[in-house]
């Protein structure tokens, strides 16, 4: 039987993870495991036997799902066994990045902007001020 649980993470290096980051990672291999293994078998079966399938499916009835794949399709666990196998060695191979990059983020937490003391304006046009006297020679654009 398998198990995606801590132990999963421990066999693939990767029980440094923080707590939230082991749940959120376990539910993601969780979720591509069942996509993945639902695509082959999908792959293999006519429009009718989708169409049973997917009554269980809709109806939340994972004993009748697992009955019908058992009478249906005798090797799904092989299937599910494969696809599990693959994606533990994806997860394996990229889990140095996958530590680099939580232990990146718990570092470099990303610190607010500083806010500047005045808010910025837009200049100011040019003023003329009554002591002072236009350029001899000046004349306004019309």
């Amino acid at each position: 039987m398998l198990k995606i649980d801590n132990n999963l993470l421990q066999d693939l290096g990767l029980a440094a993870l923080p707590d939230a980051e082991k749940n959120s990672l376990l539910k993601h291999i969780y979720e591509t495991l069942e996509m993945r293994v639902g695509m082959r078998l999908a792959d293999q079966m006519s429009n009718q036997q989708l169409d049973e399938f997917e009554q269980y499916f809709e109806a939340k009835d994972d004993a009748g799902a697992f009955k019908w794949l058992e009478t249906n399709f005798p090797n799904y666990k092989d299937i599910v066994q494969e696809e599990f196998d693959k994606l533990k060695a994806e997860v394996g191979q990229s889990a140095p990045q996958i530590l680099a990059a939580s232990q990146q983020a718990q570092v470099a937490a990303p610190a607010p902007a500083p806010s500047p003391a005045v808010a910025p304006t837009a200049p100011a046009a040019p003023q003329q001020y009554p002591d002072q006297q236009p350029p001899a020679g000046f004349t306004p654009a019309a």
